[in-house]
């Protein structure tokens, strides 16, 4: 009998896009059931990787381009092109991957200071891809290292930030509690013609006990005391955005019954930039994003759909996810989360594997996962451990499988002697 197993891991932040995880996966697999019909699928969040994944899923391009990186240097960079003619037909959709731009790994180990860095390189790729023809713009958010709500991308848009003294603001989230007005006046006309998606958890929102900045401030580099300096910015720029940009990009409410519920920007209703699905995402990106007509959408309805994912699972007998850090977060829109969630609609088993298991990591067996295990066999460092990702996926891999072979000869052990009815 030959098992069918699906691998569907996301990538591992810093260290292995999510087909390298899955190729990685494949090896230890292959170690313990030689003949498996194993069908990989790489997955996606929005974050490294996203738009070279869309970009072959959907017989798109790569678009080389050099940006300002999240420091204020420029950095190599990337868009992917997508239809508008040939075997696809359609507009023309750009993928804007912020972490191409202004993602934590670009923000060197020393210079993590989320008040600091900036989302400019977004507005830059946003702009090159309108240059480009695209109108349609999907920007996926995953794995920044900013915490300035999308100041710098709106800057990069033509939108000018001042503080009370009418000086142009300085970038950064650090600044945002300075801002004092924000003149959308030389924004990029074409935005208005342009339809912008943004793939984002929806989980994330910018402001609150919950809000961007005391979540994941800290993992960016933030002390205490910047976590509150960078929530009370984060609170002063949505207060702002809404007076002074949403009336400008909001369509008038056509006459009718009252509207349900939806995109808000999309029905004239005003929208809570503060508290809203998604506006956290990528520190605070979704919201300057939102505030110029942009739909916030959550990121597995748009990138993962179109990979039929739910077939494949419902197909395997066994699935394997991965992520690199498995703890309370996960069950909040994290890959491995919505793949046990779909997998239990079919009733396949799920199991995942994680870089690192945190607090909450138990929380995933109420959305289907069956088992998880941690790569790591001993301590180790985590230059070591990043260095050695791959080889480590593939061991505890073999591991697992040939711990669930034991189980299996168990099973069929206590069968053969159980007495007869």
């Amino acid at each position: 009998m030959t098992h069918r197993i699906a691998i569907a891991p996301s990538g591992f932040k810093e260290s292995l896009s999510a087909a390298r995880v899955a190729e990685a996966i494949a090896v230890g697999v292959r170690r313990v059931i030689p003949d498996a019909d194993l069908d990989l699928i790489p997955l996606v969040d929005g974050g490294e990787g996203t738009a070279e994944a869309l970009a072959l899923a959907g017989g798109g391009r790569l678009v080389p381009c050099t940006a300002t990186g999240p420091v204020g240097d420029p950095v190599p960079s990337h868009f992917a092109l997508l239809g508008g003619g040939g075997t696809t037909p359609g507009p023309l959709t750009a993928v804007v991957e912020m972490a191409a731009v202004a993602g934590l790994a670009l923000v060197p180990p020393g210079l993590r200071h989320p008040g600091a860095t900036t989302t400019y390189g977004v507005g830059e790729l946003i702009r090159a891809a309108l240059d480009a023809g695209a109108r349609r713009i999907l920007i996926g958010c995953g794995d920044s290292g900013t915490s300035d709500g999308g100041a710098g991308a709106l800057q990069a848009l033509g939108a000018r930030l001042t503080d009370r003294h009418g000086r142009e603001l300085r970038r950064g989230g650090g600044a945002l509690h300075e801002l004092e007005h924000i003149d959308p006046s030389g924004l990029d006309r074409r935005l208005a013609g342009a339809e912008l998606l943004v793939a984002c958890n929806p989980y994330n929102v910018l402001c609150g006990k919950r809000g961007v900045a005391r979540v994941f401030g800290p993992q960016k580099g933030a002390t205490p005391a910047e976590v509150e300096l960078l929530s009370a910015g984060l609170e002063r720029w949505a207060a702002v955005l809404t007076r002074d940009l949403l009336p400008a990009v909001a369509p008038e409410p056509e006459p009718g019954p009252e509207p349900g519920p939806g995109p808000a920007l999309a029905t004239g209703v005003p929208l809570d930039l503060r508290t809203a699905p998604g506006t956290g995402a990528s520190g605070g990106l979704g919201a300057g994003l939102a505030a110029v007509g942009a739909r916030l959408l959550p990121r597995c309805d748009v990138l993962l759909d179109g990979l039929d994912l739910d077939a494949r699972l419902a197909r395997a007998d066994f699935v394997i996810t991965a992520e690199g850090a498995l703890d309370h977060q996960t069950v909040r829109g994290k890959i491995p989360a919505e793949v046990a969630r779909r997998a239990q609609a079919s009733g396949v088993p799920v199991l995942v594997l994680a870089g690192t298991i945190g607090p909450g990591a138990q929380d995933v067996r109420a959305v289907g996962v069956d088992a998880y295990s941690a790569i790591l066999p001993a301590p180790m460092t985590l230059v070591e451990a990043i260095g050695r990702s791959g080889e480590l996926l593939a061991d505890a891999t073999e591991r697992a499988l040939r711990i669930m072979a034991l189980g299996s000869r168990l099973g069929e052990r206590a069968g053969r002697y159980a007495p007869s009815a």
